[in-house]
């Protein structure tokens, strides 16, 4: 089971830092505030630890830029606050590291980069090859050309999926609070900081509350991240950035903010990408029979236990598997398209070149292709 004595051994980290820790109060990005950022991140990375950092602040920095003063509502206006304010970051980041001898490189990730398996793969092998190259990559939502469909909505969750994406092991949520409390701080002085809990326990839905104006996450997307980063068996840590050396110590498993751990070992690289995928293409109905199978029994999913196929999907998309009264199971990549489906539901595979005239695979997902959820 993860624990903080086991932080100083993982490797690879994924810390992403929001706007407040960036920004003088929303004045844009603040130098001074970056540099001691840099230089923890600089020894961990120089000690030999594969950095990848989810910078939050473009939002802000081009509002500052534009002399804005409350953060815009219109999705136009929010990318044209990005694509103005993305160039100051990046180009911070990029002289900040430069000085300590890093390398950076910036990449702009949308919903549909992770949504797509083609894509999903693609940006994986960078990050992989720019980790092996000792440059730390600066990772931030592509807000000048998502759209509401495609937007991750937060960088938390963006975060997280990165997680999943390069295997990390630990995932460093910083922000303006010293953690996760069992109360809300604000409203309940003896509220308590929840120092380590699994990413299970039920107090977590009770407990997470709302954002502030600046950034777009709270505590409410922190906990959603940290579910879908143990997906893939990543611990979280949600952890206070405006202390001293935060990193540092953290890596030393000081008991400093919450600590959330997951329930399983990592997965297989294939299974995290379906566990975080955010979009599914259809919905595949399934009776009793083939839902214990899937749950109880590990097996694939054949063809002869689905009752309804609603949606429109392609070979080798992700379609949701739910059982007869609604509920989401599974997830996997479907080896038949929706009209292949529709014709082959409910029928054994040995039926299937009666019906189609062909047969691709004998399962209609294979449990190779196939996660719980």
């Amino acid at each position: 089971m993860f624990n903080r004595e086991r932080i100083p051994q993982t490797r690879r980290w994924v810390v992403k830092i929001g706007s407040a820790l960036l920004t003088r109060d929303g004045a844009g990005l603040d130098i001074d505030v970056l540099e001691p950022w840099v230089a923890q991140l600089s020894a961990r990375r120089l000690a030999g630890h594969d950095l990848v950092l989810v910078s939050s602040g473009a939002v802000a920095q081009g509002m500052a830029r534009m002399g804005w003063l409350q953060r815009p509502r219109a999705l136009h206006e929010l990318q044209a606050a990005a694509a103005i304010g993305q160039m100051g970051l990046i180009r911070a980041w990029e002289t900040c590291f430069a000085r300590r001898g890093l390398h950076t490189a910036q990449v702009l990730l949308t919903r549909d980069d992770l949504a797509n398996r083609e894509r999903y793969l693609n940006a994986r092998s960078t990050l992989r090859t720019l980790l092996s190259l000792g440059v730390v990559p600066v990772i931030n939502e592509n807000d000048t050309v998502a759209t509401d469909e495609l937007r991750f909505g937060d960088n938390d969750t963006l975060a997280a999926l990165v997680a999943n994406l390069i295997e990390a092991e630990l995932l460093v949520l910083l922000t303006d609070q010293d953690g996760l409390f069992d109360a809300d701080p604000r409203k309940h002085p003896d509220a308590h900081l929840i120092a380590e809990t699994r990413i299970n326990d039920n107090r977590l839905d009770q407990v997470a509350g709302g954002s502030g104006g600046l950034g777009s996450g709270g505590m409410v997307t922190k906990v959603r991240a940290a579910r879908l980063a143990a997906r893939s068996g990543c611990a979280t840590i949600i952890a206070p950035g405006r202390g001293e050396d935060c990193l540092s110590q953290l890596g030393k498993g000081a008991p400093i903010g919450t600590l959330l751990t997951p329930v399983q070992e990592p997965q297989a690289a294939r299974k995290q990408w379906l566990a975080g995928h955010l979009r599914v293409s259809g919905r595949l109905v399934l009776d009793a029979g083939a839902a214990r199978a899937l749950c109880e029994q590990g097996r694939s999913l054949l063809a002869v236990g689905v009752k309804a196929v609603r949606g429109q999907f392609k070979r080798g998309e992700v379609v949701a598997c739910v059982d007869e009264h609604g509920r989401e199971i599974a997830r996997g990549l479907v080896n038949y398209d929706v009209q292949d489906t529709l014709r082959i539901k409910g029928h054994p595979s040995s039926a299937f070149v009666g019906i189609l005239g062909y047969i691709n695979d004998e399962e209609l997902i294979h449990r190779d292709n196939l996660v719980l959820i």
